[in-house]
Order: structure tokens, then C-alpha cells, then sequence
């Protein structure tokens, strides 16, 4: 899958200019940058995200397209961005998104800026659907209220409640068939509201996800409050409100071995390093696609909340993981981290290996490690060294890596993803080597 996500901030913002307020929500400061970059930095921390397409009033396209540059000094999204001007109507804009998406894309998440709030893990899981198959995803969550339907002020009906659901973005959908859906739209002159509408016009089916309660739309005034109110909803600041927080501590570590002649019928894996290919570097040995830089870092990630080590959550007896995507892998883990209220501090990298040279390549695998956790660049280092020629390493017989995170987590009694207490983080340890992936 090579998706990449568009994020759509055309629109006028006539509610809130209703009430006195001279900017568009999709551009209103937020922690120091326009709102829409928070659905920006979100989608970029997504490993199988590949790129973004901004879609911007015509009138604001320049002065934002110079404001992203500026917000992306130094690659601070680490994954390809283009700007492009929206149309009258929303299906107009996405049109504009989908003609802007490079040649090799086929998959797309299409999601609304003035919902700042949709996380990491809601993209991975329409993703999900869309890896099975599904040619259009939509997540959605129950509807709770009593709906009424009225005509000239009077009730007409009143549907039954438990078939409906608010339905949210991000929205995804297989490239050909959207495409194809907004060229019959535009031909017959179609109106809807979002692009899954257009699908089941085209009498294809839409499968939906678990939505998420906290990813809320800012549509009138009185949502603006949100923005403040980040408790349990921000992914980049859910800790405020906890009582108490403690730092702590996860260290990870893991080797592969280079392959060799003899390794006939073994699973030999192009190297790749912090989700990073690395050219001409030694094929290694592994189950998975053998990136021994994000193994240790989510071992370490899984130290910090008690969470076990990466053998326990995937086996290198699971024939699903063979050539897994690390990245992927490291996005399940962030998901459970997350889940129990661990705010990453700092992450401290070390790779160690006799051959190839990797000074070429740190800074990038540094920037793609930002990305992949959300985190500033100073945030996170990462150091390449020898063994001075002794031991396995030295002998140029493989490579290992060792990764150390400390952060902030809640009090709590548990351990994460258990359901008898929500999900909450336990006693914080330290992993070893494992034989995984």
C-alpha cells in the first residue's frame, strides 16, 4: 500500500465569521502554528502514510504554502508534502487533492482540518480495513441522541436510533475508485457531503471503523473551548489533569546477523535502519523486514510502561509478520503507550556496526525517528559506532542496536491494554534481547 493523505483546509469558516471571528478554524493559532499542522504532524507520525497534500483557499495559497515551508524547516514532518488550491464545494476540493497525489499512490486517507483531534491510531486502523480490501472506510461512533426528522417546523419521523452513526474523517479509500466515483460526480452533476457518499452511489461498498468520541469537528464558537481543554484528547499533550506523573525508564536491545552463502531457504532482508533503506549495506537475517534500530527503540518503548518485550507481541512464529514493515510494528506499541499516558521525554539511539558507514545516513534516520514518534529533533539523537573490529560486529558477521527512552507516566496500577482497569500503565521496567522479528 502507498497511501498518502490529504488534509482539507478550503473551507470559509462561515459559522465562526458569524460570530465575529475574522479567521478560518482551519487556520486559527494553535500552539503556535495554524490548527491544520496538528492534523499535519498527526498523519506524518502514521508509518504507512507516505506523503500529505494541502488543500488551501485560492486566495491563501501562496501565503500557506510559504508558512509550511517554514514549519517544515529541516523536515520537521519527514514525509513529502504538496499545497494545492481547493474549489466551491467540498468534493470539488478533494477533486483538486486526488489530481495533485503522485503516480505511485494508491490509497488515500481524506480527513477535514477542523478535526484537530483524530489520532494516530484511527488512521492505522481505516488503513487496516483498506490492506483487507475494502475499497471505501469511514470510522463512526454511535449516535446517542434521539434523532427527529421535520419539515416546516413539524416532526415528520423519527428514525430508529440504534442502525446510525456520526460518521468522522479521517475517511479512506482505494485510489481508482474514488477517482473514478468524483469523475462520474462531476459528469452528473452529483452533491454530497464527504466522499464515502460517492462510493455507495457507485453501489460499492463502505466498510466502517471504530470512531473515536474525543475526535470532535470545531464548527461553532463554543468549540473553540476544546482547543483548551486537551485532557485525554490532545495525542501530543494528554497528560494534563493526571495527579501525579513519574518519569521512567525503557532500554532496548536487538541483533541481526548478515546473511550468508550458507543461508539457503533463510529470510534474507535488505538493511534498513530507523525505517530507513540503507544502499549496499549487508542483507540481514530476520522474520520481519530485520530493522534492528526500531526493534530496540520499541522494546525500549514497551520498558517504559511494563509492557513486556517485542518477542511477546510479535512472535517470529507468526507467519503474518514475515517482512513485516518495523515501522508498522513500532506503531502498534506507540498505540498501547499511548493508551497508558506515557509522554516520551527523550530517545537516545545508538547503532552499532563494523561495516557499512552509516554517518551518511544518521541524520536521516534521525528525522525519519521524529517523525515516526511525533517528537522534536531535539528530542531525539542518534549515534553510530564500531567495536574496533572484535567481537561479531567487528568480524563484520552482523550488527545490534541499543535504544533508551525516558518519559512521563500516570501513576496507576495495571498493565497497559488490560481491560479490567482501561488500559493503564503498570510498573515501568527494562527489556532484554529478545529472539523476535
Amino acid at each position: 500500500m502507498h497511501a498518502w493523505a490529504i488534509v482539507l483546509a478550503a473551507g470559509s469558516g462561515t459559522r465562526l465569521a458569524s460570530a465575529g471571528l475574522t479567521t478560518a478554524k482551519q487556520f486559527i493559532d494553535h500552539r503556535g502554528a495554524p490548527l491544520y499542522w496538528r492534523s499535519a504532524r498527526t498523519f506524518a507520525s502514521v508509518a504507512r502514510v507516505r506523503g500529505l497534500v494541502f488543500v488551501f483557499p485560492q486566495d491563501r495559497l501562496e501565503a500557506e504554502r510559504e508558512r509550511l515551508t517554514a514549519l517544515d524547516a529541516g523536515r520537521a514532518l519527514g514525509v513529502p508534502w504538496r499545497a494545492v488550491a481547493g474549489g466551491a464545494l467540498r468534493q470539488d476540493s478533494v477533486a483538486a487533492g486526488l489530481a495533485a497525489l503522485p503516480r505511485e499512490c494508491d490509497a488515500v486517507l481524506v480527513h477535514d482540518a477542523a478535526r484537530p483531534f483524530a489520532t494516530a491510531a484511527l488512521s492505522n486502523a481505516v488503513l487496516d480495513a483498506l490492506a483487507a480490501g475494502a475499497p471505501g472506510v469511514v470510522p463512526g461512533v454511535a449516535v446517542t441522541d434521539t434523532i427527529k426528522q421535520t419539515e416546516h417546523g413539524l416532526v415528520t419521523h423519527t428514525p430508529d436510533r440504534s442502525g446510525l452513526v456520526a460518521v468522522q474523517t479521517p475517511q479512506g479509500f482505494a485510489l481508482t475508485p474514488l477517482r473514478q466515483a468524483h469523475e462520474r460526480a462531476h459528469a452528473e452533476g452529483w452533491t454530497v457531503t464527504d466522499d464515502a457518499a460517492l462510493l455507495e452511489r457507485c453501489g460499492l461498498p463502505v466498510h466502517m471503523v471504530a470512531g473515536e468520541a474525543a475526535n470532535a469537528k470545531i464548527t461553532t464558537p463554543e468549540d473553540l473551548a476544546m482547543l483548551d481543554d486537551d485532557t485525554a484528547r490532545d495525542p501530543w499533550d494528554a497528560r494534563k489533569g493526571q495527579a501525579r506523573l513519574i518519569p521512567c525508564t525503557g532500554w532496548g536491545y536487538d541483533v541481526h546477523r548478515y546473511a550468508r552463502q550458507e543461508d539457503t531457504g533463510r529470510p534474507a532482508r535488505p538493511m534498513k535502519l530507523g525505517g530507513v533503506p540503507i544502499p549496499g549495506g549487508p542483507e540481514v537475517v530476520a522474520h520481519s523486514d530485520g530493522d534492528v534500530l526500531l526493534h530496540a527503540l520499541t522494546d525500549a518503548l514497551l520498558g517504559c510502561v511494563g509492557g513486556g518485550d517485542i518477542g511477546q507481541h510479535f512472535p517470529d512464529t507468526n507467519a503474518a509478520l514475515d517482512n513485516a514493515n518495523s515501522a508498522v510494528l513500532l506503531d502498534e506499541v506507540l498505540r498501547l503507550t499511548r493508551a497508558a499516558g506515557l509522554e516520551i521525554t527523550n530517545v537516545d539511539l545508538t547503532i552499532i556496526a563494523q561495516v557499512p558507514r552509516l554517518a551518511p545516513w544518521r541524520e536521516q534516520i534521525r528525522r525519519n525517528i521524529c517523525r515516526l514518534l511525533a517528537l522534536d529533533e531535539t528530542m531525539v539523537n542518534v549515534k553510530a559506532t564500531t567495536e574496533e573490529k572484535l567481537g561479531f560486529t567487528g568480524e563484520k558477521k552482523g550488527l545490534k542496536a541499543v535504544a533508551a527512552v525516558t518519559g512521563l507516566r500516570p501513576v496507576r496500577a495495571g498493565r497497559p491494554g488490560d481491560s479490567s482497569n482501561g488500559g493503564d500503565a503498570g510498573d515501568a521496567g527494562g527489556t532484554g534481547p529478545t529472539g523476535s522479528a
